[in-house]
Order: C-alpha cells, then structure tokens, then sequence
C-alpha cells in the first residue's frame, strides 16, 4: 500500500500523480497542507470533521508513541524531528496560543536549537563562557547592538554610514532614503550636506569595531607559491627613490625600492605569510599604502602606472581601480571594470583621457580574458582618485582582496566608442574593507547587469575555476595554480631568503582595549572625547578638530582698491584626513552622541577589569610569598631532625659503651636537642612543623633515658 503523501507545490497529489478535483482537496488543521482525499488511507468520514481534520504526519499516533508515521519519515526527510517538535508544541495544554506561536517561529528559524547547543557546551567546558564574559565580547557586541542600530532595518549595519549629526545607517537604507529625495537625517530631520547626499563615505572606525566585536576569525588560503628572489634587491633602499638624474622632485621619475615579498612578477592569487620574510604575515585585506609605488614593494599590483597586471597569453594577475574610464561602476562585492587601449597617446598626449578609437580583446584586455576563462584569482586594489565610488579609500591604496572575472564583452562605450568590459565578483576568504561582517565571502549568484542585453562578443567560462569554494577550506585552488615563467634567483642572501623564524607577539589585549585603540582621534591618537564625525566618515575629537582650525575665520571680507566693500568670500577647512571641505560641518559640529556613550562604557567596564586584575595579582603575590616562608621554614626544620637522627644513629652503633660514655653522650644530645627546641620555638611561622618536632624530640628523650638506666642497672 502506497504511502500518505501531501499535494505538493504545484498542486499536484503525490500519490495518483494528477491534480486532484476541489471538492476532494482537505486541508490540515494544523499545518494547512493540502491532501488529496481519494489516496488518503484514512480520509475524513464527515463534513463536520474535515474542520477539524489532521493530517498523518500532525495526528497522534493511536499507541500514544512519538515517533512518526513512515509517510512522514518519507515525505519530509531530515525534516520529521522538526515536525516532532512541532508537534510537541501544539500537544502542550500549558502553553498560550500566542506562547506556541513564538515557540514554533524560534523552532523553524533555528534560535531554539542555538539555544540547545549552547547550554550543551555550557554543560561540558564548564568556565568557557565565564571566560569569554570577562574578555568583554558579549558585552561589547550587546553596546553595539544597542547604539548602533540601522534606523530602517532595526540591525547592525554592515557597512555603516554615519551623518554629521552622529546618526548611524546602513549604506542601502542610506541610499534608499536620498534616493527618495530626503535629504535630512531620518532620525532628528538635521540636514545632510549634499557631497554626501551624492557620495556617502563607509565609517571604517564603525566597520573594524563591529567586526571585532563578532570576533572575526582568519581563514586559510589553499595552494602552494614558489620563493622568488628580485635580482640587486638588496642594493635598493627600503623606499622609492630619485636618482641624481631626476630633473624633477617628487614620484614622477622615482625608481622603486625593494620588493619586500618573495613572489614572482606573474605570481597568481594572494600573498601568503611564507612568501613575507618581512613581517611573516603575508599581505592582508585591508592593508594600505601611501602610493602605487609603495604597493608595487609589496606585490598587491607590480606596475605603477598601469590599471592592469598580466600577459596576454598566461593571464592577469592584479588591477586597479583609480576611476580612468567613466564607464566603471564599483558596487564593492562586485564592479564592472574597463579595459585599456582607446586613447590616443601618441606625441606628448601622456594624459589624454578622450577615447578615440575601439578597444580589442588584444595585451593587457585579453590577459584579462584568459583569467576569466580559466577562472583565475585576480588580486584588486582601489586607489583614491576613484572619486565617484562609495568604497574606494580616502587616501593612498588599498589592498581589497581576491575577485574572480565571471564574464568578459564588448559594448559602445559613454564616449561613442566599443570599450572591453569585464564583470568582477569577490571571492575571498577575508571580509571586505567596508563590511562588518566577520565572515568571508560565500558563492553568490551573478548580478544582473542591465547592459549584457546589447553586448557583443561575450565571453563566458565553459570549465570549472581554478580557484573556487571548498565547504571545508574555503576560496583555494582547486586546480594547479599555473607555474611561474619567471625564472629564480639567487641573489640575494641567506639572511633574506631565511627570512624570520618567528614574530614577536604583542601583549594580548582584551576586546574592549582594542576597541579603545580603533576609536581614537586622527590628530592627538588618544581615545575620542566628545568625538565629531564628519561628512567624509573620519572620526576627530571636538577639540581637536576645534584647534585645528582655530586661527582660521569662516569668511573673508574683501575690499577692492577703491575702497567699495565687495562680497565676502568663503574660507575653505578641508578635512585633517583628506581632502574634503568641512567648512559648513565646522559651522555647528554635532557630537556623535551614541559613539561617545559606547567609549565611555568602554571605558568603565577597562577600568573595573583593570581593578579586579590587580586584586587578583596582589592575592597571589602575598599567597606565594606565604608559601615560599613556610617552605624555608619547613627546610629549616627538616635539617635539624635530620641532623638529630644522625646522631641517634652514631649513638646507637656504639651500645657496647660503658656507663659514663653514655651518659655524656646523653648529656651532649640532650642539650643540643634543648638548643634545636628553644631555636624552634623561636620560629612564630612555623607553628605546625615546630610541634611536630618537639614530639618526636620528647620520644627521641624517653628513649635515651631508659637506655641509660638498663646501663645503670647492668654495672651495679
């Protein structure tokens, strides 16, 4: 007989495999499945009971057993504890309808079984989450979750933007706002400047102090690299340099200085700890550098000049965002990037960004396209001169991470003319610079982009990636990674190829200290007081930022030489950390409220820890320096007694000794024991091993007395 089994999405009965007609439809009453009627084994006999109908797998069984029917078992799977649960629930005459609703949302989310697993490792590791309490994670987490809510979506946010009134929200929710015309802070209607209506900048302060406070864990790079060594590295200074032939100051004609990592020219994904003899840490997400000549030091992205690192028959190895074709568009998990060629450069047109003619699948753009087809990692740095994203840096260059090329095609480009684009989505194991999410990347599928619909020669990848997600290790090659056609060198010593075995590791801080440091002032590096957030996202103290512009005036009158007064001129104030103008913030500055509580709750919750640390240290230190004086006292007593029993021993070899022999020997010991017990007696510290002393020392004396009368007796 087959088994009960549901209508399934469609409508179709799972059972007779046809749609049943509307007047053999029963629905459950608790779980509001729909049943056919006519396959049911046992359908309902009545009208009146197809109200109250349960369905096989939410009836009870007749023997008042938990388990579930097979039908159950075999329509759902994985899924009949769940429906056991459930049933649980419903079956509990104690509970409220409104206590079983919640019950059941909690179950089907998933916070119940949390909830299990978590009293279970309560349970068995004892004092762990004593442990992780003290290191403050749970509190902190719990600070921020409360202060820095999205007022849209009542969450952290995960990139966090924050108005110059101190207000804190998401970058979509921000963006949907404005996007609506808005133009005020949704929370105390104070308005927002318009350069951040346009381009919102990501608080990086906010973004590492939530991470960090999720406890972000560092994930494994798979694959193996080869040490390579740079020919005469040792011979460069540790910066970019001018020769003496230079005509002009400045990076314009600078050589570079040493490569600080051991990875070859065309070396494919990231920059791992071994191939780092610097610092033994590799290149990490996030990390930044003064200029493109200081990220070709350390192997992000070789070439100082150009966008795109590769060849065109091997590959690409790195790009750079740094806004030179108007036709990019960066969303930061994603970007469509534009290839080179088009310009006419020729003569002294160095900086010509008018295009002139097509780009081809040709250099640099197809090494971009043999990445894309063999699904290359691709390492990608952002640079500060791109001006129209809401993720590039606000100075210097960026190391973001790895990104792998999903599609390649051609389309007419804003200046009239075909360009090569390319579509780049991140895959790496490291979360991105502006997200607070601790964790990395996940499989995602593609965006759609609007676009692909009048692309030509488009480019998809028919094989599997080289690099790709593994459940267990992450983003890691899957495949070979391909080998190096740069050659190896030699050259360099041995104290550079060794490089450093260790690395000095500093003194292990607590979560709320570290938070503490995140959240200092960009002028004094002390931790904020009355902190001020700027329109361009960089967190100052009042005062400093105060001071920093105190001798400057908000106008300037002008007069002109005939004495006739003419408009005043506004004073430019850009920002201590880049080049944004705060002039209008400076008028009325807004201290971020919510960010200067969470600092000073840091601060109270440190310096009680701090308290509690140094009552526990002076505990010890007086319990040690107790046991170290009883344990020399003990020592003390010790040699005396076994200095007493050496003698005893001597004295008891010569038994054969005659009356007044004896009794001088008896006479010397017994003074000496009557000095080894007034020197004991002296010791106030050693009170117990004293009284074990004198104990033996008195049976020690009735011994030697009786001794000495059996002597006495024996001679008369």
């Amino acid at each position: 007989m087959a088994p009960d089994l549901p209508c399934d999405g469609d409508g179709v009965c799972m059972v007779c495999r046809a749609p049943p007609p509307e007047a053999e439809v029963v629905n459950c009453h608790t779980c509001t499945t729909p049943w056919h009627a006519g396959c049911l084994s046992k359908p309902p006999e009545t009208l009146a009971a197809v109200a109250d109908w349960q369905c096989p797998d939410c009836s009870p069984l007749e023997d008042g057993g938990a388990a579930l029917p097979a039908a159950a078992a075999y329509a759902f799977g994985e899924r009949s504890d769940l429906i056991t649960a459930i049933w649980a629930i419903e079956a509990d005459a104690s509970l409220t309808e409104r206590e079983k609703a919640k019950r059941r949302q909690a179950l089907v989310s998933g916070k119940k079984v949390v909830e299990e697993e978590e009293d279970e490792e309560e349970e068995e590791e004892g004092g762990k989450k004593k442990k992780k309490k003290a290191e403050g994670g749970d509190d902190v987490l719990d600070l921020l979750d409360e202060k820095f809510n999205c007022s849209f979506c009542m969450l952290l946010p995960e990139r966090p933007v924050t108005t110059p009134c101190g207000h804190n929200f998401c970058l979509k929710c921000f963006q949907k706002w404005v996007g609506q015309g808005k133009y005020t802070c949704a929370k105390c209607r104070f308005s927002i400047p318009p350069k951040m209506v346009s381009q919102p900048r990501i608080n990086s302060a906010l973004v590492v102090a939530i991470r960090m406070a999720k406890a972000a864990k560092s994930a494994t790079y798979g694959g193996q690299t080869n040490v390579y060594h740079f020919i005469r590295n040792e011979s460069r200074p540790e910066k970019a340099f001018t020769t003496e032939r230079a005509k002009k100051a400045g990076k314009a004609n600078a050589c570079s200085g040493q490569i600080f990592v051991t990875i070859a020219p065309d070396h494919f994904g990231p920059i791992l700890a071994e191939n780092d003899p610097k610092r033994n840490l590799g290149v990490l997400v996030g990390e930044m550098w003064e200029d493109r000549m200081e990220c070709r030091q350390w192997g992000a992205h070789f070439p100082h000049v150009a966008g795109i690192a590769g060849q065109s028959d091997y590959g690409a190895q790195s790009v750079a965002l740094s806004g030179g074709y108007k036709d990019d568009e960066d969303h930061g998990d994603w970007f469509l990037y534009t290839g080179s060629g088009g310009r006419d450069l020729s003569g002294n047109k160095r900086t010509n960004k008018e295009q002139a003619f097509d780009q081809k699948f040709e250099k640099l753009n197809a090494a971009l396209r043999v990445s894309c087809q063999k699904g290359y990692p691709v390492r990608v740095v952002r640079s500060h001169k791109e001006k129209r994203s809401s993720y590039a840096p606000e100075s210097g260059v960026r190391y973001d991470g790895i990104y792998r090329i999903e599609k390649c095609w051609q389309k007419v480009g804003v200046q009239g003319y075909k360009v090569c684009r390319y579509l780049f989505v991140r895959c790496d194991n490291e979360p991105a610079p502006w997200t607070s999410d601790e964790h990395g990347d996940q499989p995602r599928p593609l965006p759609s982009v609007k676009e692909l619909n009048s692309a030509t020669d488009i480019t998809e990848r028919k094989e599997s990636p080289a690099w790709d997600f593994d459940v267990k290790h992450g983003w890691r090659w899957v495949k070979s990674p391909p080998t190096s056609r740069k050659p190896v060198t030699n050259s360099d010593t041995d104290r550079k190829k060794g490089g450093r075995k260790a690395v000095r590791h500093a003194h292990k801080l607590s979560v709320r200290e570290r938070l503490l440091k995140e959240f200092s002032c960009l002028l004094c590096r002390k931790v904020m007081t009355q902190p001020l957030t700027t329109p361009c996202g960089h967190n100052f103290c009042k005062s400093c930022l105060l001071e920093a512009f105190a001798d400057k005036s908000f106008v300037r009158e002008r007069i002109c030489e005939g004495g006739r007064t003419l408009r005043a001129q506004k004073i430019v104030k850009r920002c201590p950390s880049c080049s944004t103008d705060i002039s209008d913030f400076l008028w009325n500055p807004q201290v971020n409220r919510d960010l200067m509580d969470l600092i000073e709750s840091l601060e109270d919750k440190t310096e009680e820890e701090k308290v509690e640390q140094q009552i526990e240290d002076d505990t010890s230190e007086e319990g040690c320096s107790s046991a170290n004086d009883t344990e020399e006292a003990a020592e003390e007593a010790t040699d005396v007694q076994d200095k007493l029993s050496k003698e005893e021993s001597d004295n008891l070899e010569n038994g054969k000794l005659d009356a007044a022999e004896g009794d001088s020997e008896v006479n010397v010991l017994d003074s000496k024991v009557k000095e080894a017990g007034e020197k004991d007696a002296a010791e106030d510290t050693i009170d117990v091993t004293n009284s074990e002393l004198s104990c033996k020392q008195k049976n020690h004396l009735t011994c030697r007395r009786g001794i000495k009368r059996t002597r006495n007796s024996e001679s008369q």
